[in-house]
């Protein structure tokens, strides 16, 4: 059994800061559950393009609102309390937060907690995976 809290992973290595974001990661790759699992706060202002070629993700919308829009067919929603986005295709999109957003974020395949997004707004695919 795996008991972590979300105030110690902020104080930790676990927590990743990035440009418009920052995200504390209770789950990752070396915890061997086949997805990562973060609460990540969206900032306000920020417009984040966003392209995960490797990984699947779906978004819940904890608090605060904002938009995604969907580069590949241009159309736009509205994120808010209670809102899921999963990125099922691999699609290509811009989160736009007009307020701090929390959210809850899950990975497949998981995350190892140290990923930067590249310059297509991706994350690398998994060099271990890739050589099994």
């Amino acid at each position: 059994m795996i008991i972590r809290n979300l105030g110690d992973a902020q104080k930790s290595e676990r927590n990743v800061l990035s440009k418009g974001w920052e995200s504390a990661r209770l789950l990752l790759k070396d915890d061997g559950m086949g997805f990562s699992f973060h609460i990540t706060t969206l900032y306000a202002g920020a417009e984040l393009k966003m392209h995960y070629r490797h990984h699947l993700e779906s978004v819940y919308v904890i608090s605060g609102h904002g938009t995604i829009e969907d580069l590949g067919t241009g159309e736009t929603h509205e994120l808010r309390p209670g809102s899921l986005y999963a990125l099922n295709r691999h699609d290509l999109h811009i989160v736009r937060p007009q307020t701090d957003m929390i959210t809850a974020c899950v990975f497949n395949p998981p995350v190892t907690g140290r990923e930067v997004h590249d310059e297509t707004g991706a994350y690398p695919a998994d060099a271990a995976a890739d050589a099994s």
